[in-house]
């Protein structure tokens, strides 16, 4: 049974970052372009979700919980 659901940095955080990043991009240009940026984020969350399966939790829940928390604007330290 599932002990513990809460996000933690680790794997995949780097790709659901790079996802936020593109994704946000890809909102500002218009065309093809657009879409294939967005197609490339997308795919960025292959990596994360496969962890997810693999550990046998809810991956669309946890994902969504994941771009959640990466949306949350956080201060640039300095």
């Amino acid at each position: 049974s599932l002990q513990n659901d809460s996000v933690v940095a680790g794997g995949g955080a780097i790709e659901m970052e790079l996802s936020k990043y593109l994704r946000d991009y890809s909102r500002t240009i218009p065309g093809k372009q657009q879409l294939l940026i967005g197609a490339y984020a997308k795919a960025l969350e292959i990596i994360p979700r496969q962890l997810c399966d693999n550990a046998g939790f809810d991956a669309t829940n946890i994902l969504n919980k994941l771009r959640a928390k990466h949306a949350q604007v956080r201060p640039v330290p300095g």
